[in-house]
């Protein structure tokens, strides 16, 4: 386990695909963290577009310039993966009372499993309230634009993803 440091968060999901809400997150995030992890959960019960490689390289790239934002991906618990990583808290976004629920259960789960570990709560920034991954993809699936919902690596993969799957049909 690496040395425990109460200014590293992890900011764990799916990231299928990030989004501006994601990032608004993680830049607020360092406004109280010294650096933040995006951390690209390979295991999830949410069918995924994208790889877990396809993920991490557009995540990469959409931080590329962020030397405090590192993003890796991982396998397993992410308690687990929190105290390898010697992480102090765990930072996650709240959209709507509807997301609290799940993640108050989430959270006190881990902080059974790990009393170092906090879990750190934002709430998103008002204009990204209604974003979601799931949003995003169903708006490009029917040829809609998301331009400015995502960074521009993201646009151009999603783009490529959905003109290639325009011309299978």
């Amino acid at each position: 386990m690496a040395e425990f440091n109460p200014r590293l968060a992890i900011y764990p999901g799916t990231f299928d695909p990030l989004t501006r809400g994601h990032m608004s997150l993680i830049f607020r995030g360092l406004k109280v963290f010294e650096t933040v992890v995006l951390a690209i959960a390979q295991s999830t019960p949410k069918k995924t577009c994208f790889t877990l490689e396809e993920r991490t390289a557009m995540a990469r790239e959409s931080f590329a310039d962020e030397p405090n934002i590192l993003v890796e991906s991982f396998d397993g618990l992410l308690i687990d993966y929190v105290e390898r990583r010697g992480a102090g808290s765990i930072l996650r976004g709240l959209r709507a009372v509807s997301d609290f629920e799940y993640e108050f259960q989430m959270a006190l789960m881990n902080r059974r499993l790990s009393r170092q570990v906090q879990t750190v709560f934002l709430m998103t920034d008002y204009k990204w309230m209604y974003l979601s991954s799931t949003i995003v993809k169903e708006v490009a699936l029917h040829g809609g634009s998301v331009k400015g919902l995502v960074s521009d690596p993201v646009l151009t993969k999603l783009n490529e993803k959905y003109e290639a799957l325009q011309a299978e049909r």
